[in-house]
């Protein structure tokens, strides 16, 4: 971030005061005279007349298309975890989970009042698959999974099935219940041999790569805040209209695709 939007979302003064304060040189970063231009990053120590600034953190969402191999925990001691994986700059927690087998979307924030909003099951919000099993896909096979509540030992809401090709389908949840997709088709006979979430609710992979992440746009947030009857309480950080792709971070576990 550029030292002058630093200093002005930090609440202390506006861009164009806080230009006219590292014109003068009374501006440091990390006990460095700051110039114009001069970029801030995550943890720098930012002075002006040597007293510290913090600018408050801003509230940040990602999609992540999680490979497989990678664990969705927070616990850096786990190899793989999805923390490490991301590097992201902010603290950050992913939310809800998605099979360490398993890949495709996944959200990431720093948000934490936003998480049950979109877990909370009686929101009924939609979660898309795209599944390939081991046999091939039959008529009973679909309307099963679709239709029966107690195809697992658990009560399962009516999920939207549709066939894709000989052993693809593809099913859209409103529930999260634990490797609820395996389960069903393990109960009914079948393995599944990739599984890949493709949408949460409005946000979609919308080509990105596997291992890669992006921000989400301003127009994803407003559909999602307006979907959840949400504000969050703190600033959105920025981002432009345009999706920026990260590059994605060499996965040490990509032996096991």
């Amino acid at each position: 971030m550029r030292i002058n939007k630093f200093i002005s979302e930090s609440g202390i003064t506006s861009r164009r005061e806080a230009d006219k304060w590292i014109t003068d040189k009374r501006v440091t970063i990390n006990g460095i005279t700051a110039e114009l231009g001069s970029q801030v990053a995550p943890g720098d120590d930012v002075r002006v007349d040597n007293k510290p600034i913090k600018a408050e953190e801003q509230l940040v969402y990602i999609a992540l298309n999680k490979p497989v191999g990678i664990t969705s925990t927070t616990e850096r001691h786990i190899k793989g975890n999805i923390i490490d994986f991301v590097n992201h700059p902010l603290r950050i927690f992913h939310v809800g989970r998605l099979d360490k087998e398993s890949e495709g979307l996944i959200l990431l924030t720093n948000d934490g009042d936003i998480v049950n909003r979109i877990l909370r099951a009686e929101n009924k919000h939609e979660k898309e698959y795209i599944v390939t099993v081991d046999k091939p896909i039959t008529a009973d096979f679909l309307k099963r999974m679709a239709d029966d509540q107690y195809i697992i030992e658990e009560k399962t809401l009516p999920r939207k099935v549709t066939k894709i090709s000989k052993y693809v389908f593809r099913i859209i949840l409103t529930q999260g219940l634990n490797r609820q997709i395996r389960r069903m088709c393990a109960a009914l006979g079948y393995n599944v041999r990739r599984l890949q979430r493709i949408r949460i609710m409005n946000i979609h992979l919308d080509g990105l790569e596997i291992g890669q992440w992006r921000d989400l746009t301003p127009d994803e947030l407003n559909q999602l805040f307006k979907d959840l009857n949400y504000k969050p309480k703190k600033k959105v950080m920025a981002q432009n209209d345009k999706k920026t792709v990260k590059k994605p971070i060499k996965n040490p576990l990509k032996k096991h695709r």
